[in-house]
């Protein structure tokens, strides 16, 4: 793997049992992202590419296949490993904003910095990731305040608060309006621009891929077919 290479994905399959049927929805995908890079993953429901989204992040295991990111082969690390992996080098955003209700933005942001034991403290790059995202001035509401938009910037701010290199979006735009998806695709655009992180974007939406993607990956049916 070079060190350009972010993710680096070889003879990948996933096969999933249900009852005596084998329903496979990874059929040999190959793949890399470069450092920096935000790549598209474009399919269909069903193509496959949140099965590759959930096992690059650590969060499925592999039928067969090599899956590497940052450096680290999954297959080779214990559970707690990866678990340290998404805590540290992995940020995940949700087509559902997944955000606790009962907490301010602010707070829900801080929820992440907890979980990897950084603390509550804010520091500069916080208040720039904030100011990138429009959200500074929001951060005392409550989900039930914000507009979609917001609150999906919001789940963003909390995917990077703990300044991961990578970036992993899962349909980002998916419960969004026009102007709200495009000013979540701006907030990808000016992370990749002024954080340099690397994003995989998981979309079904090829006008969001060819807004925002450098690179675009098309799956059908557990393949990449083109791209």
């Amino acid at each position: 793997m070079s060190q350009e290479t972010m993710i680096e994905v070889r003879g990948l399959t996933k096969v999933y049992r249900m009852g005596g049927i084998e329903v496979p929805a990874l059929r040999g995908v190959d793949i890399d992202a470069r450092r920096g890079e935000i790549l598209a993953i474009l399919g269909p429901s069903g193509s496959g590419k949140s099965t590759l989204f959930h096992i690059i992040g650590g969060l499925t295991p592999p039928s067969e296949g090599i899956v590497t990111v940052a450096g680290q082969d999954l297959a080779k690390m214990t559970d707690r490993e990866r678990t340290d992996l998404r805590k540290r080098t992995v940020g995940f955003v949700f087509q559902k904003f997944n955000l606790l209700p009962t907490l301010t933005a602010r707070e829900n942001i801080e929820v992440a910095r907890h979980i990897a034991g950084l603390g509550k403290e804010t520091d500069q790059v916080f208040e720039d990731i904030v100011k990138i995202l429009g959200i500074h001035h929001r951060l005392d509401h409550k989900p039930y305040a914000l507009s979609g938009g917001e609150q999906q910037r919001v789940a963003i701010a909390r995917a990077i608060v703990n300044h991961p290199p990578l970036l992993l979006a899962d349909e980002p735009t998916g419960n969004l309006d026009t102007e709200n998806s495009k000013a979540v695709l701006d907030t990808i655009k000016k992370l990749n621009e002024q954080l340099g992180q690397t994003i995989l974007m998981i979309t079904h939406n090829p006008e969001a891929a060819a807004y925002c993607a450098h690179r675009t990956l098309h799956m059908r049916d557990g393949h990449i077919v083109e791209g």
